[in-house]
């Protein structure tokens, strides 16, 4: 399968780009807050700027027939936030993303979300992809069945490096 190497996918208000150089400030800036943070499964808070750099670093290496890293940018502002696609260890593709507290109501993640899902389907190939969101975070749930995303009925307990310990995770599936 041939993948752009740093594909760009254009939404009607934002651009999904690889992450870079230039982003370090602003994911440091808004992986600072906890709030953010306590959502994701692998960021860590206090969240530094040496965790920004090797995050950018990290997605620069990434095999792009496996894993995908967007920066969200919106025009003007810049990156507001990340949207990744990734195949986890047990096979399958899974979704992740965050939004930096300031953007955060604006339908910033659904369109994210979807436009990484329009890429996977066409350029990718895939027609599944699962997400997952804590179940104290019903805000995540409603961007993501806005996204296309579906329930199964089934609640893991997922890490979250930030809050140090699993926290149940209410899973979905997308289907192309």
């Amino acid at each position: 399968m041939c993948v752009i190497e740093r594909p760009v996918i254009e939404t009607q208000r934002l651009t999904l780009r690889a992450p870079a150089k230039a982003d370090v400030e602003r994911v440091a800036a808004f992986c600072v807050d906890h709030d953010v943070a306590r959502m994701t499964t692998r960021m860590p808070s206090p969240y530094t700027r040496d965790h920004a750099e090797d995050f950018v670093a990290r997605c620069g290496t990434q095999d792009r027939s496996r894993d995908n890293t967007f920066a969200i940018e919106l025009v003007g502002e810049g990156l507001i936030g990340v949207v990744g696609l990734f195949t986890p260890p047990e096979g399958g593709v899974e979704m992740g993303y965050w939004i930096g507290r300031p953007y955060w109501g604006r339908g910033y993640a659904t369109e994210a979300a979807k436009g990484a899902l329009d890429w996977a389907r066409g350029a990718w190939k895939k027609r599944y992809v699962t997400a997952g969101h804590f179940a104290d975070n019903a805000a995540s749930g409603r961007v993501l069945v806005k996204a296309g995303f579906l329930y199964t009925g089934v609640v893991e307990h997922k890490p979250s490096i930030a809050r140090g310990e699993p926290a149940a995770t209410r899973m979905m599936v997308w289907l192309a």
